[in-house]
Order: C-alpha cells, then structure tokens, then sequence
C-alpha cells in the first residue's frame, strides 16, 4: 500500500488550503483593512458578527498564556509537536471521514503556529454576537477548522463503527454457552 493515497493526498491539500485562507484573511485584517487601526479596532458588519482586532497570547480559550519569550517559543514547539502527532495520525489513517478532520485540525494548527512564529500572538478577529451575549471567544479560520476538525473527529469516534468492524460482528458465529 502506498503511503501517500488519494484520501491523505486530499487530507494534505484541504489542509494546505485551510493554512493559505487562514493566511490570507489574517493578511486582509493586518494589510488592506488594517482592523488594529481601526476606532475602537471594529469593524461592524452584520448586527451580529463584527471584525475585531485581538492579540490572543494563549491557546484554546486564552489558557496558557505566553507572558515572556521563553513560554512564547515552548507554545510554538507545543503545537508545532502537537501538529505533527496530527500529521502522522493523518497518514496512517484509513478512514476518509477522519482524514478530513484531522486535515482540518493540521491547517488550523499550522495557521496559527505561523502567527505564533511571527508575531508572538495569534490573529483573532471574528466576534459572533447576539447583543452583549458571545457564543464563542473572537476567533479565526484556523480555530474554527481546528473546532470542526474536532468534532468531527468526536462525532466519528462516538457515532460511526466501521464498515469492517460491523461486518464481522455480524458475521461472527453465536457462541452457546
């Protein structure tokens, strides 16, 4: 069997393809918007979502936050050894419907991971709201692909038995006790 299949080579493109969007509306919010020099650093679209320049120094949900340099580069190496662990899973796995999820966590990793890398915080800017109530922490495209990556990874861990594994279930002979 070949190491690079169809399935994982699509994996490593949706993947590559999260990395470059992420990218690219990070380099519309700091280059043509220019979000952090905005009043306020708002930008309001719709009367529920906003753009909203924030500097997160944390990972998930602002924890662990890097307050030196040092902590700044051990979160780099983190989730640079966490993107890896993601990336040899996604390699070796078989199952399409988890490639995909694992692909989208590894782009949102490695967004991030570049932010992380040059400018010593990540790039949040997305503020889903309902008035003063926020569903979610302001946030990007990397973490909303890690976030789906996730849950389809959960999703597919909790409700989906392989095909393999159902079949043999079935056919396995009835043991009389």
């Amino acid at each position: 069997m070949s190491f690079l299949t169809k399935p994982r080579a699509i994996g490593l493109a949706i993947a590559l393809a999260i990395f470059a969007i992420d990218q690219w509306v990070k380099h519309l919010m700091v280059g043509p918007l220019d979000l952090r020099n905005q009043p306020g650093g708002v930008i309001d679209l719709l009367p529920f979502f906003d753009l909203r320049w924030t500097q997160n120094f944390g990972v998930s949900l602002g924890m662990f936050e890097a307050t030196s340099p040092e902590m700044r580069w051990g979160l780099v190496l983190a989730t640079a050894g966490i993107a890896l662990v993601v990336t040899i899973w996604m390699m070796r796995e078989k199952a399409f419907g988890d490639i995909i999820g694992l692909a989208m966590i590894l782009g949102g990793a490695l967004g991030n991971i570049r932010d992380r890398f040059e400018y010593g915080y990540v790039i949040d800017y997305a503020d889903l709201h309902f008035g003063d109530f926020r569903p979610f922490l302001i946030f990007n495209v990397a973490d909303a692909a890690i976030t789906i990556g996730v849950v389809i990874i959960l999703a597919r861990s909790f409700f989906v038995r392989d095909k393999d594994e159902t079949d043999t279930n079935e056919t396995a002979p009835a043991v009389e006790s």
